[in-house]
């Protein structure tokens, strides 16, 4: 999957489970703060990676996310090496 794959299928997933606007999701947006995640959200987040990206994500996986495009590179780096 090339990185403007994983960019629009991460935001539709995101948008519609966390009821943001779309246009709400930009690269260097935080991410926590632009969906309004707490502790029990990156837990629905990882089985939406599962479900619409094939792999699970750890919680030392999140540590370095901050923006959509940090978030963007964890996801493109765990599907090129799975």
């Amino acid at each position: 999957m090339e990185r403007p794959e994983i960019i629009s299928v991460t935001k539709k997933f995101l948008s519609e489970e966390f009821e943001v606007d779309i246009n709400t999701i930009k690269d260097d947006g935080n991410l926590r703060e632009t969906l309004d995640l707490d502790s029990l959200d990156y837990v629905d987040l990882v089985v939406l990676i599962d479900e619409h990206l094939g792999f699970k994500p750890t919680a030392e996986d999140f540590k370095s996310v901050e923006t959509f495009n940090d978030f963007y590179n964890l996801v493109e780096q765990k599907l090129m090496n799975a």
